[in-house]
């Protein structure tokens, strides 16, 4: 599967020695809008591609929906051979990308400094777990020890009772989310400049200052003003609410949609109660203010009220089950959900690409590729003989498990 190319990247090429989910969702994202993104790839593969349902061994669900459009080389960088190769490939990158701890990252010579030898204008991207001036520098970080130490686990207590975790691992997804911002900034600045650089992102401060936007709050001034914690997020009355039949989830904000849903609910009065007169009124009170909402939401079935509440322009959805939304009708409407026939895997499916560009959309051009899949092929490209390429299938510094 492979089709024509006008996204907004073409013609950047990527060099990805990502793992697990962070540095792929990265790298992904880049390749959906037009990155030549090259998966790079050690003897036993990427963890994730044994994570999950799968029809055939290495090409798991979770792997599937993190690296499409990529092509992968399989490679041992603790040869030296291996190393020489892929130094000659990092020569013709733009950018490099990885996640590996520092001392991990200095142990196979693949610093910045190293990479800037072969390749002084590379925009060389790390993704890590702490910065890298601070004393949990060499932490190892997954995504429930970075909602763990930023606060966001805590947060839930407010909630639960106890801290917990989000169930979606938010910290990778979001530290993802900012590499590929970063990249293309850094890109950009090439663009004007001719210059490259290196970009570190840290999950624990990305995530600090993710969750900490709001929850800041009375923190922001110095000396606080009032506690850490936006109260309307943190109220254990904020959830879907319970209609006659169902849940539905709810959220008059404005001043105006609230006096609309009073008076749909036969209740005006409450607009002059003075702790919902207005949005100041109702964060002082916001688990009163939930309460009476909760209680006025169970009176209708899910269906009224979200007939009446679509009229009113007052915002409110169905709770859907993560299965419903595979026949949402809205999603079904934009065309979200794609299939595609993988050469291994058979017919798959997968989201679309959800960002509209309207000169240069993004495409998926390529299915997750199989360990090892491109080797030949990307090897030829750096310049590579067949006889060089033999001898590195031979002796088994080429990895593939296609």
């Amino acid at each position: 599967m492979s089709k024509a190319n006008n996204g907004p990247l073409t013609g950047i090429r990527v060099a990805d020695l990502t793992s697990v989910l962070l540095g792929p969702y990265a790298t992904q994202t880049l390749g959906d809008m037009g990155a030549d993104v090259i998966k790079i790839e050690g003897p036993e593969g990427d963890t994730t591609r044994d994570l999950g349902p799968r029809r055939s061994p290495g090409m798991a669900a979770i792997y599937l929906n993190a690296n499409r459009n990529k092509r992968a080389l399989g490679i041992d960088l603790k040869s030296e051979e291996g190393y020489a190769a892929l130094l000659k490939l990092l020569g013709t990158v733009d950018v490099f990308l990885h996640n590996m701890r520092p001392s991990a990252i200095k142990r196979l010579r693949l610093t910045y400094d190293d990479v800037k030898a072969v390749n002084p204008n590379i925009v060389y991207c790390g993704a890590y777990g702490f910065g890298q001036d601070g004393p949990y520098a060499n932490k190892p970080a997954y995504d429930d020890m970075i909602q763990g130490v930023s606060g966001l686990a805590a947060t839930q207590s407010k909630l639960m009772g106890r801290p917990g975790y989000m169930p979606t691992v938010i910290a990778d997804k979001a530290t993802a989310l900012t590499a590929v911002y970063a990249v293309t900034m850094a890109l950009f600045h090439r663009e004007r400049t001719g210059e490259g650089q290196e970009v570190k992102i840290p999950m624990f401060e990305t995530m600090v200052q993710f969750h900490m936007l709001e929850h800041l709050y009375g923190g922001n001034f110095d000396p606080p003003i009032g506690s850490v914690g936006y109260p309307r997020a943190i109220s254990p009355n904020r959830h879907p609410y319970k209609t006659k039949d169902g849940m539905i989830g709810v959220l008059p904000y404005v001043d105006k949609q609230w006096k609309a849903f009073f008076e749909m609910a036969g209740r005006p009065e409450l607009m002059e109660d003075p702790r919902f007169c207005n949005i100041e009124a109702r964060l002082d009170n916001i688990d009163a203010a939930y309460e009476v909402l909760s209680e006025i939401i169970e009176t209708r079935t899910s269906e009224e009220w979200l007939k009446d509440l679509d009229a009113a322009s007052i915002p409110a959805v169905p709770i859907n089950d993560p299965e419903d939304l595979l026949e949402d009708e809205h999603l079904q409407a934009v065309n979200f959900w794609k299939t595609m026939d993988h050469p291994s895997e058979g017919k798959l499916v997968y989201p679309g690409i959800h960002t509209e560009f309207s000169a240069s959309p993004g495409e998926v051009r390529r299915h997750a590729p199989r360990h090892g899949e491109h080797n030949r092929e990307i090897l030829q490209e750096i310049g590579m003989s067949e006889g060089e390429i033999d001898r590195l299938i031979s002796s088994g510094i080429l990895c593939s498990k296609t």
